[in-house]
């Protein structure tokens, strides 16, 4: 298979590596070979309590349903630097395009004497829940087991790359950086005048590892290198992408994969993306041991013209860089 062409996504049963049995060096070689292929896969074993996720499904269903004076109750502009709460259709820019799609922003939950709160670091603090029993409960559970899945995952594609499978957890995953999105795409409107609006436009995500779980309607699509490729819903399955500092750590091994949505059906379609990163102070250093002759400046041919191995510094400047491209109306606010 020539790098960058696949004709699908492949699924990897990961429960060796969740519970560290003595198969979990075969499945970090399949994990890697994914990242190498296409940067996508979807996961089964994962251990995740599916009523857990049809909770936060339902409980966030419940959120969009309601009024949109009932949702700015919890609007992103209330919850300054930690950059929380929801945003409407329209509000969040992909290529500084508005994206067709309405969201809610989570992470890890911290008091605001937590001292990296006091210190007014971006991206630390509280999170803001809507006025629904139980969703607190829920996004607050969700977050600590994916979190835990996240670590298990690094552990694999650092065992997939022939490192110790603590090397990510050590350098840069020991405090992660963790982002729950719960997205809302609003269903095809018939008397739109038939310009295509994306629900979100061909991307590629920050960080290291993305786990997403998607609704069955379907509509997101993976970029091959001539085409794109349906990422359709899998029954309790988790897809997961690696984002640009796994690639650049990996000096260009594994790929960022530009990603996009489109909802074309009759009914809207949620889905959550987990995003599992370094944490924001550390330093994003390819890993020594690692060399590749094909890391070149590759920005011509990125969707966003900008090469991630160019970059030197944290991951905390690499995502605020791109917050205030996503968010310009909260620029001010976050940065």
């Amino acid at each position: 298979m020539r790098l960058g062409e696949f004709s699908h996504v492949p699924v990897i049963d990961v429960a060796a590596v969740v519970n560290h049995t003595a198969e979990r060096v075969q499945i970090a070689e399949q994990i890697g070979t994914a990242c190498r292929e296409c940067g996508f896969f979807y996961i089964v074993g994962h251990g995740i309590d599916e009523a857990l996720c049809q909770r936060l499904e339902t409980l966030s269903r419940q959120f969009f349903a309601q009024t949109q004076r009932q949702k700015m109750q919890i609007a992103m502009s209330r919850g300054g630097r930690a950059w929380r709460g929801y945003f409407p259709v329209g509000r969040e820019l992909t290529s500084g395009r508005p994206d067709r799609k309405e969201g809610l922003y989570f992470g890890a939950e911290l008091p605001l004497d937590h001292p990296a709160v006091r210190a007014g670091t971006p991206l630390h603090g509280p999170n803001l829940f809507p006025d629904i029993p139980g969703f607190r409960e829920t996004v607050l559970r969700y977050l600590d087991v994916l979190s835990g899945l996240g670590q298990a995952l690094m552990s694999g594609i650092s065992l997939g790359l022939g490192l110790d499978q603590d090397y990510f957890r050590q350098r840069y995953t020991r405090a992660p950086l963790i982002l729950l999105r719960v997205f809302n795409y609003p269903h095809a409107d018939p008397a739109a005048d038939g310009a295509t609006t994306w629900g979100v436009g061909e991307h590629t995500d920050y960080g290291l590892l993305t786990i997403l779980r998607q609704d069955d309607t379907g509509g997101l699509q993976v970029k091959s290198r001539s085409r794109w490729i349906d990422a359709p819903p899998i029954s309790e399955s988790f897809l997961c992408n690696i984002g640009d500092m796994l690639e650049r750590l990996t000096r260009g091994m594994y790929r960022s994969t530009p990603h996009r949505v489109l909802n074309t059906s009759a009914r809207d379609r949620l889905s959550c993306p987990f995003f599992f990163d370094p944490g924001f102070e550390a330093q994003m250093l390819p890993v020594e041991s690692l060399s590749n002759d094909a890391v070149m400046n590759d920005a011509g041919q990125r969707w966003d013209h900008a090469s991630v191995h160019e970059f030197s510094g944290t991951y905390g400047d690499y995502l605020l860089k791109k917050i205030s491209k996503v968010f310009p109306e909260l620029r001010d606010e976050v940065l």
